[in-house]
């Protein structure tokens, strides 16, 4: 019955999302962005975990561009493989892979240690658990490391739900970042 009440939490989270005007998220996503750089700046954080932007998250790639000029940062985005993902780092050509998603090219160097992760949801439930597109690849990467980096989840628009529709995996972040 909760998954029932959390997929419908998130056909209608996207919904909303996917009808947010052009014009919006290009006001939105430069809010976000801003806050991120601030909150990057503040934490200094070196080893930042991104993702490469689908249609109705928030456009990191602005970000991205910026940070990978600064020495002193590195910038890692998933990789996807098996029922989850590896970080690689950040270089181009992008490959359109499953679901849609740009990554990378694969990297057989160990990334280090990310101090910070930014992550897109498409919602959250009453407990501030994020709700994502229903794969669980971001709950097992977490789940698999042996430390809790500094979380950020990021979204054009809020949208919580007042019911717990999360599992004891899903992932909480320490901070929300929305307009």
């Amino acid at each position: 019955m909760k998954n029932d009440h959390k997929s419908d939490f998130r056909k209608s989270c996207i919904k909303r999302l996917e009808f947010t005007s052009l014009f919006l998220k290009y006001y939105k996503n430069k809010i976000i962005v801003k806050k991120l750089e601030n909150f990057i700046k503040r934490s200094d954080s070196k080893n930042i975990l991104l993702y490469i932007p689908m249609d109705i998250e928030v456009d990191v790639k602005p970000l991205i561009k910026s940070l990978r000029k600064t020495k002193k940062r590195e910038v890692y985005v998933p990789f996807m493989q098996g029922d989850s993902f590896k970080i690689v780092k950040y270089r181009l050509p992008l490959h359109k892979k499953r679901f849609g998603i740009k990554e990378p090219n694969n990297s057989f160097f160990k990334a280090k240690k990310i101090d910070l992760a930014i992550v897109p949801i498409v919602g959250i439930d009453k407990l501030g658990k994020r709700i994502g597109f229903g794969k669980g690849m971001y709950d097992r990467f977490f789940d698999r490391l042996n430390y809790k980096p500094i979380t950020i989840f990021t979204q054009l628009v809020l949208c919580k739900s007042e019911k717990i529709l999360s599992d004891n995996y899903d992932i909480q972040a320490n901070y929300i970042i929305t307009n």
